[in-house]
């Protein structure tokens, strides 16, 4: 049952303890609260004002449980937090670990600092959680998918027109590298899971997979550069970082390039040219 006045309390105190710094919102100079302003939170959570504006005043419907994991990362809530939300809502908590895709506070942080080059937040199996303008730029918004296509992998392995942003001389090696991810992760999560799944569905699916993965290779890396073809700037060649939150398996991969090299320069207009046109004649597979 919903704890309704619990609930709103619990939203009010959360909001007037994250400050506008803390997501990466200008403080401005007529502010008068130390805190968030409803509109913003509002915003971070991807819901109206008046809605969230109710659930404050102890009204509106029984949020849904989409809705309340929707909140809790808007407030960047940490997972004993969102726990506690989802009780507070009449919900039993999701599970946590490999198939959460609830982000850290500390992982968002930094995500939402990263301004001025590529990055994403992916899950084990490559799944794009959440993906700065410039990484939208770079590949397309990869957020949007659904179904088994959220996993780079399956999209590899299904979808040309995605093999197509990067340079064909890597095709081997990206091939080789997300079959073994996956068969690590099989291994490490068990027959029922989600990446067991995603692997049956490529052996029906893909004759590419099925020779890849005949090989049982594990431990294959991808190369430390990366080579991205972009539909307007063409090949840029970019270093991969990545910074791993254990307790979630999410990935926060941020992409650099040599500062006076071509691939720095094109970086660089890729801010100018935003992504209004990136992804045009993309298809996803569900």
């Amino acid at each position: 049952m919903i704890d309704r006045a619990g609930l709103a309390e619990f939203l009010r105190r959360r909001r007037q303890l994250l400050q506008p710094e803390d997501v990466s919102l200008p403080r401005g100079q007529r502010r008068r609260t130390s805190g968030l302003r409803r509109e913003e939170v509002a915003a971070l959570c991807h819901i109206s004002v008046d809605y969230y504006s109710r659930l404050e005043r102890e009204r509106g419907p029984h949020p849904s449980e989409q809705m309340i994991a929707s909140i809790a990362q808007g407030l960047h809530l940490s997972l004993d937090e969102r726990d506690h939300l989802f009780r507070l809502a009449g919900h039993k908590p999701p599970l946590r670990g490999s198939t959460s895709e609830h982000i850290s506070p500390g992982l968002l942080r930094i995500f939402d600092r990263l301004t001025d080059t590529p990055a994403e937040i992916v899950t084990e199996l490559g799944e794009t959680l959440r993906q700065n303008a410039l990484g939208v730029a770079l590949t397309g918004d990869l957020t949007r998918y659904t179904g088994p296509a959220r996993s780079i992998g399956y999209r590899w392995f299904t979808d040309p027109a995605f093999r197509a942003r990067y340079h064909p001389d890597e095709h081997a090696l990206l091939g080789r590298v997300f079959a073994s991810g996956l068969r690590e992760t099989v291994a490490r999560r068990g027959p029922g899971s989600w990446a067991a799944q995603l692997q049956q569905l490529l052996l029906d699916r893909s004759e590419m997979f099925r020779t890849v993965w005949d090989d049982h290779e594990v431990g294959v890396r991808f190369n430390e550069v990366k080579r991205f073809v972009h539909p307007e700037l063409g090949d840029l060649e970019l270093t991969c970082q990545s910074l791993l939150d254990p307790d979630q398996s999410h990935l926060l991969l941020v992409y650099t390039a040599v500062p006076g090299s071509e691939s720095y320069e094109k970086l660089e207009l890729l801010s100018v040219i935003g992504s209004q046109q990136i992804g045009a004649g993309e298809t996803s597979h569900a």
